[in-house]
């Protein structure tokens, strides 16, 4: 169990034990900021900016300084102001040459947004993984028909695929959020120094391609005063709507869990259920307790870079910091991990849902739905027939399928007695009962999106189309940094070798 301490006790605690950002330390900010001075180092030298007589001499001082950086256990510095000194030890003063038109400001603006887009497409590649989970459970439960609930308490009969479908369109959501997200943190800020640019004439455009980004941030007031403190706090939205609908899908699973007969059960053992200390008859359902403390968890997280960033001036660090911003994102994939992990842990029991359909009234609105399209009667007054059918049921202990058709009849005949409705039931006894059939109202569904059979081929095939969409987008992202960087690294390269 966490203890929630606070933001950044949360966020180192993340950083620390997660294995993906531990994998994602070759591109920490150390890691970017030898990207930036390779870039500077290149076009400065190839534009004039830079004489190309020192460039050798100082190609070789950055290659020490990140060959040292890569040993086992060695520091990796993080800003400007601890990253030059190791330069200038390598190369001498003259190192510092390259710094024209910049500052720590763009710097650090540029490699957090890489970071923060890396953690984007890390965080994409779980949502698709988890969303491309709830769409095979839904295709294999298209058939299943279950209760489904409004305000707690149980009101529709549907089919249990439609509603997975339902959570998987939150989810294509979410990762619409990631892409439009992903364009606008996707730009570099690097040639804008501080605030408003410098007189250097430097080829921004150059060093926002061979960085991976596809695009610059225009305004240089906007690149670290304003859009960078955007970022995180835009990310954050994203990480608490997939946390929230997380918590949604959990706390409706808890629902029926704890019932006495669930017709939704977890594969017992592993990380799935507990047995209880105490009480030899319970099955604790540890997954969907700990991956809802992820959701919360997130929640937290994610809440985060607004407080920070709220009733700050311009450009000021506090949302900013990177382990943070990486730990908010890193709480959102844990949480989408066990929500995956959940749907290939559900056991349905078919059969028990439709028994509890049928000892409950979830089907009464067909009842007023039917009368007033086949019949023409006024919904409100069949409405009011079916409500009277409810509580006649509900008194008498009697079962939909159970009903007696004179007593309906009966009923009928009060309900439209001050109506201009002919005092007949219109429905004959096996029409009244076929109306009550779960199975046939979600089959003769007839609505754009509903659970009918030939609308859940539709469904599927385009969230299956999403799912595969999104994965392409992640990896033509991926694909376009590495290209970027492999360039960067050739060019440089060139460089580095007239030095020996």
């Amino acid at each position: 169990m966490r203890t929630i301490l606070g933001v950044l006790t949360l966020a180192a605690a993340f950083q620390m034990n997660s294995v993906a950002i531990a994998e994602e330390k070759a591109k920490d900010e150390f890691f970017w900021l030898g990207q930036i001075n390779k870039a500077t180092i290149v076009i400065n030298s190839e534009e004039g900016l830079l004489d190309k007589a020192l460039t050798p001499k100082i190609a070789a001082g950055l290659v020490k300084v990140l060959e040292d950086g890569d040993q086992p256990g060695a520091k990796r510095p993080s800003s400007v102001i601890t990253f030059e000194p190791l330069l200038i030890e390598a190369a001498g003063s003259e190192v510092t040459l390259i710094h024209a038109g910049r500052s720590s400001q763009d710097m650090h603006a540029t490699y957090r947004a890489a970071i923060l887009r890396d953690d984007l497409l890390r965080l994409a590649d779980q949502l698709n993984k988890t969303t491309s989970a709830m769409v095979g459970l839904a295709e294999r439960h298209i058939d299943t028909i279950v209760p489904n609930y409004t305000n707690g308490v149980a009101a529709q009969p549907n089919s249990f695929g439609h509603y997975l479908l339902g959570h998987v369109a939150g989810l294509e959501r979410d990762a619409q959020r990631i892409r439009e997200a992903y364009a606008r943190i996707d730009r570099s800020p690097m040639g804008t120094t501080v605030l408003n640019g410098t007189s250097w004439p430097l080829n921004r455009d150059r060093m926002a391609d061979y960085l991976g980004f596809g695009g610059i941030v225009d305004n240089a007031y906007d690149a670290s005063q304003i859009s960078s403190v955007d970022e995180p706090v835009e990310v954050g939205s994203i990480v608490t709507s997939v946390a929230l609908h997380t918590g949604q899908f959990i706390e409706d699973i808890m629902t029926q869990y704890a019932q006495p007969r669930p017709w939704i059960l977890l594969q017992e053992g592993g990380n799935n259920t507990y047995v209880s200390s105490a009480m030899p008859q319970k099955r604790n359902p540890g997954i969907l307790n700990s991956t809802r403390q992820d959701a919360s968890t997130a929640v937290t997280l994610g809440m985060g870079p607004i407080i920070q960033a709220h009733n700050i001036t311009p450009g000021m660090s506090d949302a900013k910091d990177v382990d943070a911003n990486s730990a908010m994102v890193e709480s959102a994939i844990e949480a989408l991990a066990g929500w995956e992990e959940i749907l290939g842990s559900l056991v349905i029991d078919p059969a028990r849902s439709l028994e509890e359909l049928n000892s409950d009234w979830t089907a009464s609105q067909e009842l007023a739905d039917v009368l007033m399209r086949k019949y023409k009667l006024p919904f409100r007054v069949g409405h009011h027939f079916a409500s009277e059918v409810v509580d006649y049921a509900k008194a008498n202990n009697i079962k939909p399928l159970d009903f007696p058709y004179a007593e309906a009849r009966k009923i009928y005949s009060e309900a439209v007695k001050e109506t201009n409705a002919a005092s007949e039931l219109p429905m004959s006894e096996e029409e009244f009962r076929a109306t009550l059939d779960p199975v046939a109202i979600v089959k003769n569904r007839a609505t754009v999106g509903g659970p009918q059979p030939k609308e859940m081929e539709r469904m599927i095939k385009a969230a299956g189309e999403k799912v595969a969409m999104q994965e392409q987008w992640a990896q033509e992202r991926k694909r376009a940094v590495s290209t970027a960087l492999e360039r960067l690294d050739e060019d440089f390269g060139k460089l580095a070798k007239s030095s020996e």
